[in-house]
């Protein structure tokens, strides 16, 4: 059923149709045109036999009463005559079957018919038409027979004597049902042979569509493969006709698509493999300014998914001002920064934007090129604040080392009380600056050339001996107790003596520095996880929460006045956060204001411990 109701929907159908209905159309003109004429004929045909039949029978008809008019006969013999007449001309083999003939005289009295065995005597026929033949009227048409429903050629003619006077009528009923049978069995032979010639068309036409079917059919099946990516198979050419050239043409066309998919999908992939690997996020939009693109690294620098975004305007994926439309975004000739940034992590994005034209150089969409700027703008804003620091620490001293040399100037280096205690402020301010100089040195060689160690394994309570021994004598001095609180086994470690001894001395200095006198700092090592941990703990003025994290900053001072009056440069921690995370390590502060300052360090170490093994 399915393949029937294909067939009826298909080119072959259609083109067997109009064929079909071409002929059959050319057959209804013809047969309408033919059949028309034909009955014209025929009717013109019995009319003109029928007028030549009358005519006789008049002239004769005429002879017979004009010479019974001499001879004074009665109308016995007239009829007899007049039948005898009928049957010479043989008037119903002319005439054909249906046909009535009578005569009548001047008084419409019947004298004849051609009907046999029907009396006249007496009988008046009192047609219209016999009324109008007497006076001298002829009548010629075709009428419809009232009981019988048939057509009928009805002629009436007067009859003249010698002298130009109407003796009588002859009137002639002959029916045409015969002649329109002949007409109609012409017609159905006709329509017979219409019949027969469509269905021979028909059956030709199935037979000579399929030259022009089979190899459409053949495109269909391979437009239908080629739209599932299947450009191999080829179309059979069946001729060199305009069909032929078409096939060779498909097939001409499927191997370029091959070809041009070929460069396309390789064009695609390599397309695709640059926007994946990409560290800059790509967004496209059409010429709405809708997104219709974005690669793998603005989905995850705008942390959105692309199904989501598209169709999106681009101004409100990149959260830019509700009053800007996306057609707005072509006069960006600038890159834009936005800040994504929110209280626990920066986040800031720099997006250019750069149009898409056709080769008419009408816009055909954007591009977007997002770039992840946040260590950027770090960096930027810890230069800034890098420069504005060491402006602010070097104009101190400078200030100072340039009041006291203008006193020095006006009379106060011959002042043997002031002079010497000016110059011994100098001496403090210009050891201070090139501590600081040499801090930055440091600093600056970290940043540039990195971080270069020379390793070797130490036991590390057996140097943290050695580290500590150094600062007993400062401590008795300012009657401080040093204490030291070592794990009572060996612990391997790999450092670089000279980096670690240089934080070690930097955080021990802080504390003898920020500690009351009479105060207790504790140095400890201990071992917890896969680390070992080194500690160093004073009793100063602690450190808030808040600024737990910020005192390992360049230039952080939680006391700046009283930091400053004791030498510090605010660069000692920072560089030693730098050192111990060259090691593996890390460094962190903790404590309560008030209550001291735990630094701790952790480094990783080789091995564990052996049980029972101690400390020399």
């Amino acid at each position: 059923m399915e393949k029937l109701k294909g067939f009826f929907k298909s080119f072959q159908f259609k083109l067997i149709f109009i064929y079909v209905m071409l002929l059959f159309i050319a057959l209804q003109v013809i047969g309408v045109f033919f059949m028309d004429r034909l009955e014209e004929q025929f009717v013109e045909n019995h009319r003109e036999a029928l007028e030549d039949q009358m005519s006789l029978l008049s002239y004769n008809t005429e002879q017979v009463l004009m010479q019974a008019d001499g001879d004074d006969e009665n109308e016995t013999d007239i009829s007899e005559e007049l039948n005898d007449l009928f049957s010479r001309y043989a008037v119903n083999e002319v005439s054909g079957t249906g046909t009535t003939i009578q005569v009548v005289d001047s008084q419409q009295n019947i004298l004849a018919h051609n009907q046999p065995g029907t009396q006249n005597d007496g009988l008046l026929n009192t047609e219209i038409r016999v009324s109008q033949a007497l006076l001298d009227e002829d009548t010629n048409e075709i009428m419809l027979d009232s009981d019988t429903g048939h057509r009928i050629r009805v002629i009436t003619e007067p009859l003249h004597d010698n002298d130009d006077q109407v003796i009588g009528a002859i009137h002639l009923e002959a029916s045409m049902e015969d002649m329109y049978g002949e007409v109609a069995q012409i017609n159905n032979i006709l329509m017979t042979s219409g019949g027969v010639a469509l269905a021979i068309t028909a059956a030709l036409g199935i037979l000579l569509s399929r030259t022009v079917t089979r190899p459409i059919k053949d495109m269909q099946k391979q437009s239908a493969v080629m739209s599932e990516g299947d450009y191999s198979r080829r179309v059979r050419v069946y001729g060199n006709d305009e069909i032929g050239e078409l096939a060779s043409s498909f097939n001409t066309l499927a191997m370029n698509l091959k070809e041009a998919n070929a460069t396309t999908e390789g064009e695609r992939r390599k397309l695709s493999s640059v926007l994946s690997n990409m560290t800059d996020g790509v967004i496209a939009t059409n010429e709405l300014g809708h997104i219709i693109l974005l690669n793998k690294r603005a989905e995850i620098l705008l942390s959105l998914n692309s199904e989501e975004a598209k169709g999106k305007p681009l101004p409100e994926i990149l959260h830019l001002s509700e009053r800007l439309s996306p057609s707005d975004l072509y006069d960006y000739s600038e890159p834009v920064v936005l800040d994504f940034s929110d209280e626990g992590e920066d986040f800031v994005l720099e997006a250019s934007f750069s149009e898409i034209r056709n080769k008419n150089g009408a816009i055909t969409g954007l591009i977007s090129v997002l770039h992840d700027i946040t260590e950027q703008e770090k960096l930027d804003r810890d230069r800034r604040e890098f420069v504005a620091n060491v402006s602010h620490e070097l104009r101190t001293p400078l200030t100072t080392l340039k009041s006291y040399m203008e006193a020095l100037e006006e009379g106060a280096m011959a002042d043997e009380n002031l002079a010497p205690r000016f110059l011994g402020v100098i001496q403090v301010e210009t050891d201070r600056m090139i501590r600081l100089v040499n801090d930055l040195l440091q600093l600056s060689r970290m940043d540039v050339q990195g971080h270069s160690i020379q390793t070797l394994e130490y036991d590390l309570v057996s140097w943290l001996h050695d580290v500590v021994d150094r600062f007993e004598m400062l401590t008795r001095d300012r009657n401080m107790t040093l204490v030291r609180d070592f794990i009572q086994m060996p612990l391997q470690v790999n450092i670089d003596s000279d980096k670690m001894t240089q934080v070690l001395d930097n955080i021990i200095s802080n504390a003898l520095k920020f500690s009351p006198e009479g105060g207790t700092i504790t140095v400890g090592a201990d071992l917890t996880g896969e680390k070992a941990l080194v500690y160093i703990e004073d009793e100063g003025q602690g450190i808030p929460k808040k600024d737990e994290h910020k005192i390992f900053e360049r230039f952080y001072r939680l006391d700046k006045a009283r930091a400053r009056s004791l030498g510090g440069t605010g660069l000692g921690l920072a560089i030693a956060k730098e050192l111990v995370e060259a090691h593996g390590g890390s460094i962190w502060a903790s404590g309560a204001s008030g209550q001291g300052t735990r630094i701790t360090l952790s480094l990783p170490y080789n091995s564990y411990p052996e049980v029972g093994e101690s400390s020399d």
